[in-house]
């Protein structure tokens, strides 16, 4: 059983095998749904490896369902950090999807000393138009009609229509679980437009950390094109590019990802 607990209001899971364990931590952070359980699909491969840690997002899942008045991806960051300080490390991996992601590379910034291997799936560097659009029109689905219609279109942005359609009776089942720990309206509108906010185009070259720069082609929320300028513009990166599986490819194509990430953190190329 994982060692669980709360540091300053964040959820966190410390997979290990005891207080002995002295094998690297890799620190998993979700997207903008918030919630380690995201990361299910790489547990096996990972804890066989190295100590995991998953928490919540600050305002989502198991954490304080409420926001700091100013609520930034660099506040992300320190939540890293917080939880990292409340179960004893002074560094970790960091493998981020999106908005974990986008906070792992502003803790690379801001707290370069706690990051060894750091690993973007599916991030940006600075604000993407058709980013921009995707989360305005997902906006105006929460704002208009509710959280029942926003979870109810969330796999148009996140899986392939292929996926979709083989597993439509596992989403249907997973819904109403959504939108019982959606988070409020304020946190959701927040968490987005922080992500909107994030521009760090002109400070890459500062992030000289190992950088895994992971992507699937038809990524239909963010562009592929994101990750090719991520990993250009980054001293130290290695760019991996899946040909299917969608924003969500860490779901629909496991196996492949966690080759690469297993690889990655090992210190070899992908």
């Amino acid at each position: 059983m994982p060692r669980s607990g709360t540091a300053d209001g964040l959820y966190y899971e410390l997979h290990d095998e005891g207080p002995d364990d002295t094998r690297e931590v890799v620190i998993l952070s979700s997207g903008l749904g918030g919630s380690g359980a995201f990361w299910a699909p790489q547990m096996a491969a990972l804890t066989g490896r190295y100590r995991v840690l998953l928490y919540d997002h600050r305002g989502t899942a198991r954490s304080v369902r409420t926001l700091a008045d100013c609520h930034t991806v660099d506040c992300m960051a320190d939540d890293i950090v917080a939880v990292m300080d409340e179960v004893g490390l002074s560094t970790a991996h960091v493998v981020g999807h999106a908005a974990g992601g986008l906070a792992g590379l502003a803790m690379a910034l801001k707290h370069p000393d706690r990051i060894d291997r750091l690993a973007v799936v599916n991030g940006w560097a600075a604000p993407d138009p058709h980013v921009a659009r995707c989360f305005a029109t997902r906006v105006s689905l929460l704002n208009d009609s509710g959280p029942e219609a926003y979870v109810h279109a969330q796999p148009l942005f996140l899986y392939p229509a292929d996926w979709i359609s083989e597993n439509h009776d596992r989403l249907a089942l997973d819904e109403p679980h959504h939108v019982a720990g959606f988070p409020t309206r304020e946190v959701m509108l927040a968490r987005i437009q922080a992500l909107l906010d994030f521009d760090i185009a002109g400070r890459l070259g500062e992030i000289l950390h190992p950088v895994l720069v992971s992507a699937s082609a038809d990524d239909m929320l963010v562009p592929v094109s994101c990750s090719r300028k991520l990993a250009e513009r980054l001293p130290n990166a290695t760019l991996d590019i899946v040909p299917w599986g969608g924003h969500g490819f860490t779901v629909t194509a496991p196996e492949a990802f966690n080759a690469s990430l297993v690889a990655f953190l090992s210190g070899k190329a992908p």
